[in-house]
């Protein structure tokens, strides 16, 4: 991803700042995330019992949904230029819509909606974000997330 001054970030409060690459979300990513987090719901893991759930078939972990804003950040905003430092702060609000099946690729859409800039050395950004389930209507979750870059 690009960079951009801090000066010009500050200015797009408000703004929609950017969109993320398509990330799929296959069978092999979830057993992973099962494996790590010890949730072996069969939901997740076992696709004949899964076939006779309302989903037709696995769907990945909310939490796995969440977690790969990580990586949808890192390819769809800009860094900071100048920032030595990022984390994470949490979030105020987070809403699973709907399941991602395994196989269906999702992206996050990113508006910084709001900034505090107390000190020069920091910036805390409030994202409001959404991904997108490529194909359906719906998003798989709407988040509203704080983090925070040192300088």
């Amino acid at each position: 991803m690009s960079s951009i001054a801090l000066d010009d970030f500050l200015k797009l409060e408000g703004q929609k700042v950017g969109t993320s690459r398509w990330f799929e979300i296959d069978q092999s990513r979830i057993d992973n995330f099962a494996d790590v987090t010890e949730d072996h719901q069969f939901i997740h893991v076992d696709a004949k019992a899964a076939e006779k759930t309302p989903f037709g078939t696995t769907i990945a972990h909310g939490f796995l949904t969440l977690s790969m804003l990580s990586a949808m950040i890192y390819d769809g905003v800009p860094d900071i230029e100048g920032a030595t430092m990022g984390i994470n702060y949490g979030f105020d609000k987070i809403r699973f819509i709907s399941p991602v099946k395994s196989g269906a690729r999702v992206r996050a859409h990113f508006t910084l909606k709001a900034l505090r800039h107390p000190k020069p050395t920091e910036v805390t950004n409030i994202w409001d974000i959404t991904v997108e389930i490529e194909g359906q209507e719906r998003p798989a979750l709407i988040a509203e997330w704080i983090g925070r870059q040192y300088f």
